[in-house]
């Protein structure tokens, strides 16, 4: 048989399988359109509504498998509003695990190839990964005479970790177009834009409260991203026409300003954005931060007592509170300083020890004790690997990328977001929700800036592949 021959046999065979597996699909798709109302009348109530939904879940399933990146705008929109709330798992969880289950079925029953782009950012993500789950054993052991957290809440915790890092790595291996990440950037500013316009006026908030989630607007990374994304479009891409820029700059005048002025009690909203803005600047423009940076310093130094006010204030007894509580923690780390004692485990070990004279359960409120009482010394030592990949990986994106376009504003704009956002996590659980505190459904803000993250990655391979970034 002739080469020529051998093509054609071989291309005939792709088409008919591809043409095998059209059909499969259709007859499935169909099989359970047509059996879902049959169950419906047959089961009992408890059981319907999940064969009522099967049908859209399945159809789903199949629309995701053709375009996955359809579910990175569903994080970056729905995830935001009351619409998608999910019992339990939140909806950001339930996004990210079946993306991810999607993705898997992909690699393994079609293209017959398990392969993850290569990446330092994505190594470290997966030892950080191996290394929760090694935890999540290690927390098994009965390291006080007390029980830790019933093994749900030990999944769920460690559920939360490996769901960020399912965020980084879905968007570093499945976004291979800049079209998907501009439309999951400018979803979010118009979702986010709208929110912040409408928590300038009374009706707005009214509104507010009944189509946003908590969830999502309340997390400490919604209002750094919000900041960082909207200020670089207006500042660095200048292939955005001019209104678009105009309107970036009111998101983040507006998001600062409600921050800011009229939520000031709340410090995780508005000094992390603050941090962003800084960083942005210095990062992006670093010749005009020097003296931006001593004017701002000057109006600080200047009016000082107003600032310290801001920050301290009412937040005095928060302070000491938490200082207690890191003097407690540290006493639960000592006892496995290498692994910790699991997630969520800490929770139920904290009434053994007094806290400003209470013996209750209680929180860190910080990213970087948390860390340290759940996965011990070398989770934190895996997560600053994991930012010091991340910073790595834009930093050399920064040098290479064409100045003045969306992929440079983006880079920009995620750099202050990682900086910004590593300090936020001294505030809260916020770029790592723990169990008993933020929770599960945190991941609405968090998986953010785990999704921004792993584009960078994305961005990367775009860019070696020779296809346009802009």
């Amino acid at each position: 048989m002739s080469s020529y021959e051998t093509r054609t046999v071989n291309l005939s065979l792709l088409e008919r399988d591809a043409l095998r597996l059209r059909w499969i699909q259709v007859a499935l798709i169909i099989g359970v359109l047509v059996i879902s109302p049959v169950l419906v009348m047959l089961l009992p109530n408890q059981l319907r509504m999940l064969v009522m939904v099967l049908p859209v879940g399945f159809i789903g399933f199949f629309v995701l498998l053709k375009w996955p990146q359809l579910g990175f705008l569903a994080l970056t929109t729905a995830g935001m509003l009351l619409i998608s709330t999910v019992p339990v798992i939140g909806f950001a969880a339930l996004m990210y695990i079946v993306l991810t289950f999607v993705w898997l079925f992909k690699m393994i029953a079609l293209d017959k190839e398990l392969k993850f782009v290569s990446a330092p950012s994505v190594t470290a993500v997966l030892y950080f990964a191996i290394l929760v789950i090694l935890s999540l054993s290690i927390g098994q052991l009965p390291w006080f005479p007390v029980r830790g957290a019933p093994i749900v809440t030990q999944i769920g915790g460690s559920l939360i970790y490996l769901c960020s890092f399912m965020a980084f790595l879905l968007t570093a291996n499945l976004i291979r177009d800049i079209r998907w990440l501009k439309w999951m950037v400018y979803t979010f500013l118009f979702f986010a834009g709208a929110f912040a316009f409408l928590s300038l006026v009374p009706f707005g908030r009214r509104f507010i409260r009944s189509f946003y989630s908590i969830r999502a607007t309340s997390g400490s990374l919604f209002w750094v991203w919000t900041t960082c994304m909207s200020l670089s479009m207006a500042l660095f891409n200048r292939k955005l026409p001019i209104w678009g820029r105009l309107l970036c700059g009111a998101v983040c005048g507006a998001i600062l300003y409600f921050g800011i002025l009229v939520n000031r009690q709340w410090v995780s909203g508005w000094v992390p954005p603050v941090v962003a803005v800084v960083a942005l600047v210095w990062i992006g423009a670093p010749k005009a931060a020097i003296p931006l940076s001593v004017a701002a310093g000057a109006g600080i130094v200047s009016q000082w007592s107003i600032v310290y006010g801001l920050v301290a204030g009412d937040n005095e007894y928060s302070t000491i509170s938490r200082l207690d509580a890191w003097r407690v923690m540290f006493e639960i780390i000592n006892v496995n300083p290498l692994l910790g004692v699991g997630p969520s485990n800490y929770y139920f070990y904290t009434p053994l020890f007094n806290i400003l004279g209470f013996y209750v359960e209680f929180n860190s409120h910080n990213n970087y004790i948390d860390l340290l009482a759940q996965t011990g010394y070398l989770g934190l030592l895996f997560f600053f690997w994991v930012v010091f990949a991340i910073w790595q990986q834009g930093y050399k994106l920064l040098k290479i990328v064409p100045r003045g376009g969306f992929a440079h504003a983006f880079i920009v704009a995620s750099l202050a977001g990682l900086v910004a956002s590593v300090f936020a996590g001294m505030l809260g659980d916020w770029v790592i929700p723990f169990y008993y505190n933020i929770g599960i459904t945190g991941l609405r803000a968090s998986g953010l800036a785990w999704m921004f993250w792993g584009a960078l990655v994305a961005i990367e391979q775009i860019y070696l592949a020779g296809n346009p970034i802009d």
